[in-house]
């Protein structure tokens, strides 16, 4: 049997779909259980004789994972070889910020680019929260884009930020995740649904993980919606890095080892005191403290 590299362009628990090295589309198994690709990640595939399928054998080395911890505090990865993560909100549901924070902190320990998008602007006047919270991911350094699915504003800036990246758009249940794909993708379907009436919160419309490529260059994976979102982090250092603008005001603290949480002559409480610092991020940082704290734990 021929092996050949391949990229896994779609993820359905454990068969897959494969881009060969002849950009020819496969479906394909998983040997064994200890392999598990995801969407992003280059592997080893060879065909298997007198059947359609090919097998994957195995994973080649990623260069990054976004991940999330499971029940037991345990790294599930959700995709792999990401150079762009695209955090999305919208005016509805009700925007999660810390939701939008966390997948920024992943992107910071990644290694990955970052935006933050809003969208459905079409169906309302920007929230003054909205707007207030997006101006502060803009004084931290992220790009930041106000658009509508609907109505198209502002997804060609978005097209063009992303042609040269390999980015996954994550978010909350119903934020349009897939209509806004459907808008960068052209000839994608994936699909919508509208916003559950009675409890507010998006329908989860994309089961599984799929990678599209963009007409202008570029791909983007679609992923499955979420309620709440944690990143793998493991140490307060990961998660002091997941927050660039602490991370950069912690460099003025008085202990080099200072968590900014109860240390005395903390430059980040007093960036935050004086206004420098956004009080929502802040306790972001440290919800996300916690919470890494709680799953070590878990695991421990």
């Amino acid at each position: 049997m021929t092996q050949q590299n391949a990229l896994v362009t779609g993820a359905f628990s454990r068969r897959m779909y494969l881009r060969l090295e002849d950009q020819s589309e496969v479906v394909a198994r998983i040997k064994g259980k200890k392999v598990r690709p995801v969407c992003g990640d280059w592997v080893s595939a060879e065909p298997i004789p007198k059947e359609p399928d090919w097998l994957i054998t195995n994973i080649k080395p990623r260069k990054n994972e976004l991940a999330r911890p499971d029940n037991r505090g345990r790294k599930e990865v959700l995709a792999a070889n990401i150079s762009c993560v695209v955090a999305m909100a919208a005016v509805e549901p009700k925007p999660d910020w810390f939701v939008v924070d966390r997948y920024l902190a992943a992107a910071e320990n990644m290694g990955a680019d970052a935006i933050v998008v809003f969208n459905k602007t079409d169906l309302a006047h920007l929230p003054s929260v909205a707007d207030e919270q997006l101006a502060d991911y803009e004084r931290s350094g992220y790009a930041v884009l106000r658009c509508s699915a609907e109505s198209g504003a502002n997804l060609d800036r978005l097209a063009t930020m992303l042609a040269t990246q390999t980015a996954i758009i994550v978010g909350q249940s119903g934020v349009g995740k897939s209509s806004v794909i459907n808008y960068l993708a052209v000839d994608s379907e994936q699909r919508t649904a509208a916003i559950s009436g009675s409890t507010g919160e998006g329908r989860h419309t994309t089961v599984n993980s799929v990678m599209l490529e963009l007409p202008g260059g570029g791909a983007v994976i679609d992923s499955p919606g979420v309620r709440d979102y944690a990143p793998a982090i493991d140490t307060a250092a990961e998660v002091i890095k997941g927050f660039r603008e602490i991370n950069e005001a912690g460099q003025n603290c008085r202990f080099a080892n200072c968590v900014h949480l109860r240390e005395p002559d903390c430059a980040v409480k007093l960036a935050v005191e004086e206004g420098n610092i956004s009080a929502r991020r802040y306790e972001s940082f440290k919800r996300l403290m916690n919470l890494s704290r709680d799953l070590a734990n878990r695991r421990s």
